[in-house]
């Protein structure tokens, strides 16, 4: 995993073009779940600022934390200057304090929170928070929607991976209800009101667009650079010019506990 966890940085602008954005509707649910105004906002492992420059431009002011400096030097390119501070570092080293802050009102991941080391995760993310104060956790895979184009991709694939999603940290079936990180949050002691909402999104791209999302894809990326165009090329010989693609967003919500 720590190889996959920084494989971006060498594909940061094509993760910037390739990889979906997130939509408005996320702002609305922190914002709901929350009750209350949310003005400042932690980021774990912001990447090129998809969700950085969401929160901004609702006025929120984000401190954006990245390890990977390829990364973080895109997202420079595209967040508002004002109201968003980067600072290259793994969440394992952000720590409360003069450097980072405490007393976050939100503290957010997009996609990233299964990069982090499991050990002292919580604790972390609440010693960041004040009182009160909101966890969110969303992203979700980008899957082909059409079954039949899913098959003959999968079978293109299988000479050199058999699959290109990253498995659930704890172990949790795609099919149950309570997903990770909420089954995590749960359990824990910091935290309370998990709640887990999904967005439903399909959106089209070509077939060329695809294959650049999948080479923003981390099985792909630490792939030996052969077998990853020779993957590519199979794949593309299977795929119509143009593909649907289920890009749902699960987010995962918690409230600090105030006696935490």
């Amino acid at each position: 995993m720590p190889d996959r966890a920084l494989s971006f940085g060498a594909m940061a602008e094509a993760y910037e073009r390739f990889r979906p954005g997130y939509p408005a509707e996320l702002v609305d649910l922190v914002r709901e779940y929350a009750g209350r105004p949310v003005r400042t906002a932690l980021e774990i492992g912001a990447g090129t600022g998809k969700a950085t420059r969401l929160f901004a431009r609702q006025g929120v002011v984000v401190t954006a934390t990245e390890p990977d400096g390829a990364m973080l030097a895109e997202l420079r390119k595209h967040v508002p200057a004002a109201g968003v501070r980067t600072v290259q570092a793994a969440f394992e080293d952000v720590r409360p304090g003069r450097r980072y802050g405490r007393g976050y009102g939100l503290v957010y991941a997009a996609a990233a929170l299964h990069w982090t080391a499991p050990e002292g995760r919580w604790a972390r993310v609440a010693s960041l928070l004040e009182p009160g104060g909101v966890f969110a956790s969303f992203g979700g895979p980008v899957r082909l929607a059409d079954p039949a184009v899913e098959e003959v991709v999968r079978a293109a694939r299988a000479p050199f991976l058999e699959s290109d999603e990253i498995p659930s940290p704890d172990g949790t079936p795609p099919g149950y209800d309570a997903q990770w990180p909420g089954t995590e949050l749960q359990r824990s002691d910091w935290f309370t009101g998990v709640q887990q909402a999904v967005i439903e999104r399909r959106l089209t791209m070509s077939a060329g667009d695809y294959i650049g999302h999948l080479s923003t894809v981390s099985a792909y990326l630490v792939l030996p650079a052969s077998a990853r165009q020779r993957v590519f090329r199979q794949i593309t010989q299977v795929l119509p010019a143009r593909v649907e693609i289920v890009a749902d967003i699960t987010a995962h919500l918690a409230r600090r506990r105030y006696e935490a």
